[in-house]
């Protein structure tokens, strides 16, 4: 991809985010650093789409799957050919390593995920995933060592809660690992079926220092990049999300016979429980959002009046504060609610819940110097899902470099991001890691 330099004002920047950004912009001047292959990017994504294909479109490569086993080879096998020494660890996350000149040094991370939602898209992970080795290949074809060990990785279970990288972190809890994933599969069987063992969780844990920095490619999953037409997302933070279970009690009974001013309605409780969700995270000052996502009545016959409803509560800001209050504001509702509808709710929070998680600052100026290297608008932005980046800034200063979802669309098969801006990404993660490896 021909481009002009537009050098960065480092008068604008710290000392250290200066100087990368001025080596930068040197290499690409120079035209030293290579340019992402938007062919063999595409290929690959449409390769890896054909685990979990389905026949309307997108893939349901769900974790632990048949699916998301074959996925995995196919990416083993594609580090395996950039070079990387290739291994599982006990959380069952695949790492490909290339080594630094300097093997003291802690190691630079990139990588994301390739598991998917039921019924998902061909872009949500797979681009962080196939963009991190084509940065390896990129490398490689260059002759390009650097001083950092890099470690190139693909998370386990991203969907399903973040579990590799929660691993990774030292976050997954026992209890976690008795969840039920998409697959039919408990997290913890699901582990040892991707070739982790979850007895020797531990020592997929890294300690904070170990890891310099993770930066993590991945598609916007919204629509501001693509309607603003904007190429690149410098990503502030990562919301928090909690996960509630919602029980609401009543009293099943027969549809036919018990008068309407005589029903303890489980589901009319959880109907008006739902719109006061809604109604609350709208018109609450913030940002925040809040969702019932998940709804199951019983007994389930439509001749009985439903004695029990569960369903899902999920809330999400970039303030733990504003998560808490909003959720305190939910449950006072709920419970007055069911009170006067003769009935009562029950809360269980969920354990996977994920914590606000700023950017580095540092990073995010070497982003954007890299960036503006290769002549791509950019912008600053929070995400609004969650990511295995998430966990990660438990471990290291984490960064995000967003590409534009047509259409905002994201966990649907008309998910897509055109092959060139899949290279723009690329073209600025591989300029970042080597900016952060001679920071």
């Amino acid at each position: 991809m021909p481009h002009r330099i537009a050098r960065p004002t480092l008068a604008a920047l710290g000392a250290i985010v200066a100087t990368q950004a001025a080596w930068v912009a040197t290499a690409a001047a120079a035209d030293s650093l290579p340019q992402a292959d938007v062919g063999r990017l595409e290929r690959r994504i449409q390769e890896l789409g054909r685990s979990g294909a389905n026949p309307e479109g997108g893939v349901s490569r769900v974790a632990f799957s048949e699916a998301d086993i074959a996925g995995r080879a196919y990416v083993k096998s594609l580090m395996q050919d950039a070079g990387l020494e290739v291994r599982v660890d006990a959380a069952g996350n695949i790492i490909g390593r290339r080594a630094g000149t300097d093997p003291e040094l802690p190691v630079i991370m990139t990588g994301s995920h390739i598991d998917s939602v039921p019924k998902g898209g061909n872009y949500d992970g797979d681009v962080g995933v196939l963009g991190a080795i084509e940065v390896a290949e990129l490398l490689r074809g260059a002759g390009i060592a650097t001083q950092h060990p890099l470690e190139f990785v693909v998370f386990t279970d991203e969907e399903g809660g973040t579990a590799g990288s929660q691993a990774m972190a030292g976050r997954l809890g026992a209890a976690a690992l008795d969840i039920v994933s998409h697959s039919g599969l408990t997290i913890r069987d699901g582990i040892r079926a991707v070739g982790g063992d979850p007895a020797r969780l531990a020592e997929s844990r890294r300690a904070p220092g170990s890891v310099a920095a993770f930066v993590e490619l991945h598609i916007e999953q919204g629509a501001i990049l693509d309607e603003s037409d904007v190429d690149i997302g410098v990503v502030e933070g990562i919301v928090g999300i909690r996960w509630w279970d919602v029980t609401v009690e009543g009293v099943a009974n027969h549809a036919g016979t018990t008068p309407m001013n005589r029903r303890r309605d489980a589901l009319v409780t959880a109907a008006e429980f739902a719109l006061a969700v809604n109604r609350i995270a709208s018109t609450t000052p913030g940002t925040q959002v809040a969702t019932v996502g998940r709804i199951q009545a019983e007994p389930g016959a439509p001749n009985v009046i439903p004695g029990r409803v569960t369903l899902s509560l999920e809330i999400r800001d970039l303030a733990a504060e504003k998560m808490e209050s909003v959720f305190r504001a939910i449950e006072t509702e709920g419970n007055r609610i069911g009170a006067a509808r003769g009935t009562s709710l029950r809360f269980a929070e969920v354990e996977l819940a994920l914590e606000p998680a700023p950017t580095d600052e540092r990073l995010r100026k070497l982003i954007e110097s890299a960036a503006e290297s290769l002549e791509l608008s950019h912008r600053r932005m929070p995400s609004g899902a969650g990511h295995d980046a998430q966990e990660m800034a438990h471990v290291a200063p984490i960064a995000m470099i967003f590409v534009p979802s047509k259409g905002g669309i994201s966990h649907a098969p008309q998910e897509f991001t055109a092959p060139a801006d899949i290279a723009n990404g690329v073209n600025v993660l591989l300029r970042t890691l080597l900016a952060i490896d001679r920071s």
